[in-house]
């Protein structure tokens, strides 16, 4: 799997949430969702194009190839599951999901299998 910085993981996510939210996805529709300018995203989907990421039909929407949708869904889930955590432990929805962002970008392969174990653990309490 390709290595990214947490930038292009932030955007392959959100090509993830909003394919799923909204069905077609667009550039304008990411830079919305970012808050960045198109020509931004505009750049930064031309590299993803370029590295087999993402996919852009003549109509101009934006799909995850393979690898652009597995590294975006391994981002997804980690966000999920840190942010379940955080507030299961008593952080606001907020806080959590905000310093959930931050966290999945640099926890370690083998500290988010041992979270994630927990967190099945303890959604299966419930």
């Amino acid at each position: 799997m390709m290595e990214l910085h947490e930038s292009g993981e932030m955007y392959l996510e959100t090509i993830l949430v909003l394919k799923n939210r909204l069905g077609l996805v667009r550039s304008i529709d990411i830079a919305n969702e970012m808050g960045f300018s198109k020509p931004t995203i505009s750049v930064a989907m031309k590299k993803f194009r370029q590295d087999g990421l993402v996919e852009m039909d003549e109509s101009g929407f934006i799909n995850l190839t393979e690898e652009g949708r597995d590294i975006a869904e391994r981002i997804y889930e980690r966000h999920q599951v840190i942010s379940h955590i955080l507030m299961a432990l008593g952080v606001s929805e907020k806080n959590a999901v905000a310093d959930a962002c931050k966290i999945e970008h640099d926890i370690s392969d083998e500290t988010f299998a041992v979270l994630k174990k927990e967190y099945v653990r303890l959604i299966n309490k419930r």
